[in-house]
């Protein structure tokens, strides 16, 4: 029994089944190897929560892509998986016991870790069930996780290989410090926001003169771990007390005055107080001149009990307290507003503070030059689209600091190092030490990020020499956003090539970040955010994917704007609508072998080269990512080539009497139908699908068929006649519309080329003006008055007599030109009186002269046209 479209489309019902019957029938499997692999991963979602539109926007590019190539006949493989998120999962896992009215603490590391686990299989299946919903195209067969096995075993082997190669070492520094999460964070993890905070001047007495020395800080509470105060050595107003020493007013500590030629002498006093583990800055001073490095904070933000009465007490309340104790003892020289840049932490966003810690780095100077090298070599380099962010990448590399690796958490990849109870020796292994009982491991978790650096390859199962990885590394094409270029392209690129010796990925297509229609980013507190299920749920899936990749270019924000959903909505009601059309004449029993083009009339080649043209244009702009034009050139070829015009055009062939020209007609409709179809699957797989059910085809399903070829049509001159046969059909139907004149009023035309010669007729040409427009093309010219219309290549000329009433016209003119002489009167009297014009308004005046000025072009247009019309 034929299969038929419903009358109307109906997303829920188009969408309904179909993803769970694809993964049944394995048509996302790859490793057909009679194929070219292709390769992409997805950059795998936290399991914190559900997806938003910015995962639907880069998650539909990758699918657009890997449907793109399926249909070019590659073996393509797309890994799906998922990232643990060290820092922002265990924060949700800890608000959940919290909610228990418990904490991690009290629960102990194991256990935790359960629930944590629980928490991933909780959110893992969301998040497959927004795969689903969005159509992604994905190899579950090779679904992987961050912390599973086999990736838990490359993060050890590249951890270990990097240390004894010198690359990972333990070191103390000043490190980004979150006192929530209760860990270190590195440089990238922090957000830098401008706040208004306090520059507080102190008083500190200098103990051989009694003289006030005023400092001035922004952070009293690290006063209790300063260890020396410096000035600049050429700095004459204290060259004569460097060398002696000042009172630490908040804890009485006798502190030295020092010289360093890093003081600033036009900042505050010029006097610095040097806090060695709460400032990188003074760290490094401290070094120089090898000074202690007390700290004063406890790691959860509170005060310690070098804070004396203060400890316990938060970092802010003690600033707080501190600087009105001070204000009562006079120590306060004077406060004032200060806007600064402070950090924040990405995860948790609360301020991030500097903290001196012992921590494992990378030595990242060595692995980036490795990078650096090979971008300079075409077959080596990774390609970026736009290819500006290439020097963004580049740039970052260049500047590049030693990477903060180690994390204070307990959900994560543990640091594969361990410390003899009784030595201290240090042993790192991918194995744990054979005497155990003798060790113990470091407590701390691996950054998120350096598991998610070794994605490309660590999912296709290196270290382990499989056949995936032979197969289908490097990776193809990575798309992601400009805003992570720094977080994972960078650290992909430089893992890869010092595990692999080889390029992560061929090109890296990057995309911009979504904002409202005001352009604003989205959030909570703006309550601006847009669920994508909810547009899934109101315009389909194949809308919102449309919508998210045709209507911005490559690198660019995109704007959500609901107008543009819903225009995309209307555009597949468009192709259903036609879609529905054609299948009214097909035969049941149709085939492809039925399909029979040789007697293809002139508006069938038309329609044929205008889809070889934009199949050209379409397959040129898919391999260079540029989505936004193949989605232009699509609506545009479908919605008024295709729809407007040729079906139209072609419905004299099929209501008409003659055999072989319906026959060319409906096999022409068939054929560029089937291959609008298969242009469009990438962008609309479920509505792609549906319509393909209809059509005559060699496979059960659009996921196995093939990327359309171009039509073996000779079209030569005649591509023309058709072009300009559409802009006289527009000529003539302006023309009536213009004067009133009903569709069905036949007229007579005049078709003359770019110099006013008069164009023979071409009989199949005027066959179709006729049906479609009622205008009867004449083969010589009548003399007379003419309305004239530019066509292509051309003009189109109607008598005036055929299409207005010359005598009636005369009497309207006529009376049109006495009502503009009695208001071109009546302004100029207004506008000669200066009674008016000394009382009127301006705005008043101006709006009469306007009006005199409109009357006066309106009335010398009626003139004219009367003189015209008078001849």
């Amino acid at each position: 029994m034929k299969k038929e479209l419903s009358a109307k489309y109906d997303h829920h019902k188009v969408e309904k089944d179909k993803y769970e019957t694809w993964c049944k029938k394995g048509y996302f499997t790859a490793g057909d190897k009679s194929k070219d692999p292709f390769c992409i991963v997805i950059p795998p979602p936290n399991v914190t929560g559900k997806l938003h539109l910015g995962h639907a926007w880069d998650n539909t590019l990758q699918d657009i892509l890997a449907r793109y190539k399926r249909l070019q006949g590659y073996d393509v493989l797309w890994v799906p998986g998922m990232d643990h998120a060290g820092i922002a999962t265990q924060a949700k896992v800890d608000a959940r016991l919290k909610d228990e009215g418990i904490s991690r603490y009290d629960i102990g590391r194991e256990k935790f870790l359960e629930r944590a686990w629980e928490w991933k299989e909780e959110y893992a299946s969301h998040i497959r069930e927004q795969w689903a919903k969005l159509g992604l195209s994905l190899d579950y067969t090779r679904e992987r996780f961050t912390l599973d096995e086999g990736l838990s075993k490359a993060v050890r082997k590249i951890f270990v290989d990097l240390y004894h190669d010198g690359l990972i070492y333990q070191g103390e520094r000043i490190i980004n410090w979150d006192p929530q999460a209760r860990t270190a964070l590195s440089n990238i993890e922090v957000i830098h926001k401008e706040i208004e905070g306090a520059m507080y001047y102190f008083k500190y007495e200098v103990v051989e003169t009694k003289q006030k020395l005023v400092i001035a800080t922004t952070r009293p509470e690290t006063m209790f771990a300063d260890q020396a105060v410096f000035v600049h050595p050429d700095d004459e107003r204290y060259q004569d007390i460097i060398g002696m020493h000042v009172i630490n007013p908040a804890n009485g500590e006798i502190l030295p005055i020092m010289a360093d030629d890093y003081i600033d002498m036009s900042f505050g006093t010029a006097v610095m107080k040097c806090t060695p583990a709460h400032d990188p800055n003074d760290f490094l001073l401290a070094k120089k001149y090898q000074l202690a490095m007390p700290v004063c904070m406890n790691d959860d933000g509170t005060m310690n009990e070098l804070a004396h009465k203060y400890a316990g007490m938060d970092r802010f309340e003690c600033r707080k307290a501190l600087v009105a104790d001070f204000e009562k003892a006079g120590v306060v020289d004077h406060i004032e507003k200060h806007m600064h840049q402070v950090g924040h932490s990405e995860r948790t966003g609360v301020i991030v503070e500097p903290y001196l810690s012992k921590q494992w780095f990378v030595k990242m100077k060595p692995l980036a030059d490795a990078v650096l090298k090979n971008q300079e070599n075409e077959d080596t380099k990774i390609h970026f689209t736009p290819k500006r962010f290439e020097h963004t990448f580049q740039t970052w590399l260049e500047n590049i600091e030693d990477w903060c690796i180690s994390r204070q958490l307990w959900w994560g990849h543990r640091i594969p190092a361990w410390y003899h109870n009784e030595t201290g020796e240090i042993y790192v292994g991918i194995e744990e030490p054979k005497d155990i009982e003798n060790w113990h491991q470091d407590e701390d978790v691996l950054d998120t990020w350096f598991s998610s650096a070794l994605w490309p390859f660590s999912t296709l199962g290196w270290p382990e020499e499989t056949e995936d990885l032979k197969r289908y590394y490097p990776n193809d094409t990575l798309i992601t956003g400009y805003d992570i270029i720094f977080f994972w392209v960078a650290r992909m690129a430089f893992q890869a090539r010092y595990a692999t010796h080889s390029r992560p990925f061929k090109d890296v297509l990057i995309h911009g970040l979504i904002r409202d229609a005001q352009g604003r980013k989205m959030s909570k507190s703006l309550g601006n955010g847009v669920d994508p299920l909810d547009v899934i749920d109101q315009y389909g899936c194949d809308t919102l994917r449309f919508f998210l990749t045709t209507n911005s270019t490559p690198g660019q924000d995109l704007r959500f704007i609901s107008e543009k959903v819903e225009a995309s909505w209307n555009f597949i009601n468009k192709i259903w609508n036609a879609s529905r059309f054609v299948s009214l004449y097909m035969d049941e029993d149709l085939t492809l072998e039925d399909l029979d083009l040789k007697d293809a009339s002139i508006v069938d080649k038309w329609i044929l080269k205008r889809f070889n043209t934009v199949l050209q244009s379409v397959t040129s702009n898919m391999d260079k990512y540029e989505f936004a034009l193949v989605g232009n050139e699509l609506y545009s070829f479908i919605w008024d080539d295709f729809c407007s015009w040729y079906i139209e055009l072609s419905k004299a062939a099929l209501n008409g009497d003659d055999v072989k020209a319906k026959k060319a007609a409906v096999s022409t409709l068939v054929s560029v139908l089937s291959g609008i179809v298969r242009m469009i699957h990438p962008f609309m797989p479920f509505v792609s699908e549906e319509i393909y059910g209809i059509l005559p085809g060699k496979y059960e399903s659009i996921n196995e068929e093939s990327w359309p070829q171009p039509f073996d049509v000779d079209m030569s001159e005649s591509e023309n006649e058709i072009g300009q046969l559409i802009t006289m059909i527009q000529a003539v139907r302006e023309i009536k519309t213009q004067y009133h004149l009903k569709p069905s009023t036949p007229v007579d035309v005049m078709i003359c080329d770019t110099r006013g010669e008069l164009i023979s007729r071409n009989e199949e040409i005027a066959a179709i003006l006729e049906r479609m427009c009622k205008a009867n093309w004449l083969n010589e010219r009548i003399e007379g008055e003419t309305v004239s219309r530019t066509i292509l290549k051309g003009t189109l000329e109607i008598l005036l007599a055929d299409v207005v009433n010359v005598e009636e016209e005369i009497t309207k003119c006529e009376k049109e030109l006495e009502r503009l002489t009695k208001e071109i009167q009546r302004c100029e009297g207004m506008l000669n009186n200066q009674n008016f014009i000394s009382k009127a308004p301006q705005a008043k005046i101006n709006a009469e002269k306007d009006k005199l000025t409109n009357y006066r072009e309106q009335y010398d247009l009626t003139q004219a046209t009367l003189m015209k019309l008078k001849g």
